[in-house]
């Protein structure tokens, strides 16, 4: 299927050899498990036995590697959280500072 898929994308007279696509089917099958993966540790750290959008999302962006990759929109996932440390309370920041 892969084989046929990259066939149809070529222009004019291009070739493709076999190879391409078994490596193109390894390339996926690579990142669908580095995929589910993490999106399983998301999963366990928020007490959930299903992989949701979410999971999903914040695995991905949690890896830089994957993000630079996969920069596609995930319907469902929301946004990644991120609390600035000028909004945080100071009493936290005092004792950040005071730890550091």
């Amino acid at each position: 299927r892969i084989h046929l898929r990259m066939k149809d994308g070529l222009l004019r007279k291009q070739r493709i050899g076999g190879s391409a696509a078994i490596y193109c089917a390894a390339l996926l099958e690579y990142l669908t498990a580095e995929v589910i993966e993490l999106a399983g540790n998301a999963c366990v750290e928020n007490k959930c036995k299903r992989i949701t959008p979410r999971h999903i999302l914040l695995a991905v962006r949690g890896d830089e590697e994957l993000s630079s990759v996969i920069t596609a929109t995930i319907v469902g996932g929301g946004v990644v959280p991120h609390l600035h440390q000028q909004l945080q309370k100071k009493s936290k920041r005092k004792k950040q500072k005071k730890s550091a």
